[in-house]
């Protein structure tokens, strides 16, 4: 296998930015002086013909010892690394000029820690590319272990013909954090704007490396396909954030905060709303099914989504983020440190995914693979909706509640009967702007009595307790059918079978 990036050490240099030194060393004798820059240039050309070289290498990276490029950014802001860049650059031409063709010569000069004083590491090769100023970007890849959380591996720009990623940044072009797979690496083959990127692992049977079409990356696994993964994602660089966008995840809150007021009685407690109303009789509570008989349950209940609230809306309770923990079967529960995946919205209405890894904010609609064979899909939110969620967590394991026939429940804050499916009804949900934890998240949005369902062979019969609850129907499919304006006892909102019902946080489907 070819050498892709070409990585030496030139030891005992007296100074650093001495481009001679780092060039040629003075003398004749070519048995007693050390290989310097020139000769590791000339004893490792591009291309040759038999011995002799036809082209050499013409982008050239220096890592020098970190101290010595901060001194001179402090004391002649950065003049010594620009006259070195240069210097050697000039060098670079005079000697190798015959062998560079149409190549433009260019250094890079950086300092690391992992340089000792005295020794200058040299890196070029076939994968090692330097952009020329103002060169656009042509792809961003970035690496995942879990699928949430993305560090940025490199760019890649429209001449950069072949990019080297792996364990490190010395054998290859660019390290890719969380890389356990020792030797080997990912080869990208780019030819031009044109073509599609080209993914090869080097050497060819080092790894195991599958494109996951539904997911748009790849996986890589050491050769059997167990063990530990890297996903490597590809993108197509994207222009700067849209100014909107921008400005609104740039605008901080404006209006001070609230607290949280004392509990009440329950028969007082007050749903927080985010715009003030005027308190409306409750209708009246229809009593549970009493009966002795046990009809058997030909229906049910089932928690499908979480609906993510845009906590902008409820500033003046002092709600500063509601986060929520999947655990290992991505059944959803309190964001504990046993959570595979945790997702947060702040009160920027910004959406974060959070993982073992570190914490990220995700677009959405996104899709998530945080382990083999396990899902996690964040949904867009219609656009009838769009003003009070932020986002629609998909629940594969969400709880179910059976439904008997002709027996009418009641949803709500205050009902212990359908407590299973008011996962967020617990303090340790939602964290106010003072660090302390809210009572419950369900008083975002959720009235204590909020509607009464019945299951019927038609579907489910919706009646609303609560004037200022407000309530949404979604079909199978999570698109808006419409908001529900008139439940009434006498004209019932019906929810065919495998549609949805959203009230506060809670996205509800009816399964016959």
């Amino acid at each position: 296998m070819p050498v892709y990036v070409q990585h030496e050490v030139l030891a005992r240099i007296n100074d650093v930015f001495n481009a001679e030194a780092l060039w040629q060393a003075p003398g004749l004798s070519l048995f007693a002086r050390r290989p310097l820059l020139r000769d590791l240039l000339e004893r490792s050309p591009r291309e040759q013909r038999g011995r002799a070289a036809t082209r050499c290498f013409s982008h050239v990276t220096l890592m020098l010892p970190q101290d010595e490029v901060d001194d001179d950014r402090h004391l002649t802001r950065g003049a010594r690394v620009r006259d070195l860049a240069q210097s050697l650059a000039a060098l670079h031409q005079k000697d190798f000029g015959d062998l560079l063709g149409d190549d433009e010569v260019r250094y890079h000069v950086v300092g690391t820690d992992a340089v000792q004083p005295g020794e200058v590491k040299v890196k070029f090769g076939h994968a090692v590319y330097l952009p020329a100023p103002g060169e656009q970007l042509l792809y961003q890849v970035s690496a995942s272990r879990d699928s949430a959380v993305w560090q940025p591996v490199c760019a890649i720009y429209p001449e950069q013909r072949l990019t080297l990623v792996g364990q490190d940044a010395a054998n290859a072009t660019y390290a890719v954090p969380g890389w356990t797979f020792g030797e080997g690496g990912i080869l990208l083959i780019n030819d031009g704007p044109e073509a599609p990127l080209e993914v090869q692992v080097r050497p060819k049977d080092a790894l195991d490396c599958r494109f996951d079409a539904a997911n748009d990356y790849y996986v890589i696994r050491a050769k059997g396909g167990a063990g530990a993964r890297v996903l490597l994602r590809i993108e197509r660089a994207a222009g700067a954030q849209p100014a909107a966008a921008a400005k609104a995840a740039a605008t901080p809150s404006a209006r001070p905060p609230a607290v949280w007021k004392a509990r009440t009685p329950l028969d007082a407690e007050m749903t927080a709303m985010p715009l003030a109303a005027a308190a409306a009789p409750a209708a009246p509570l229809v009593p549970e099914n009493d009966a002795t008989f046990a009809p058997v349950a030909r229906h049910r209940i089932t928690l499908a989504a979480l609906a993510l609230p845009r906590l902008s809306r409820y500033r003046d309770t002092g709600a500063a983020a509601l986060e929520v923990g999947l655990g290992a079967s991505l059944a959803p529960g309190g964001p504990g440190q046993d959570s595979l995946i945790r997702f947060a919205v702040d009160d920027a209405d910004q959406v974060h995914a959070i993982t073992a890894d570190g914490r990220q904010r995700v677009a959405v609609p996104s899709r998530f693979a945080p382990v083999d064979g396990a899902a996690v899909q964040l949904h867009a939110v219609p656009a009838g909706m769009a003003e009070r969620y932020a986002a629609l967590l998909g629940l594969e394991q969400g709880p179910s509640q059976p439904a008997a026939a002709g027996t009418r429940l009641v949803f709500g804050r205050g009902m212990p009967a359908l407590a299973q499916l008011r996962v967020l009804d617990a303090p340790h949900f939602l964290r106010q702007l003072d660090g302390s934890l809210a009572a419950s998240a369900d008083r975002l949005g959720l009235s204590r009595n909020a509607f009464s369902w019945e299951a019927t062979s038609e579907g489910l019969r919706i009646v609303r307790l609560s004037e200022s609850q407000a309530l949404f129907h979604l079909d199978a499919g999570l698109r808006l059918v419409g908001a529900i304006e008139v439940a009434s006892t006498a004209q019932p909102y019906l929810i065919p079978s495998g549609h949805h019902l959203v009230a506060g946080h809670y996205v509800l489907r009816f399964d016959a």
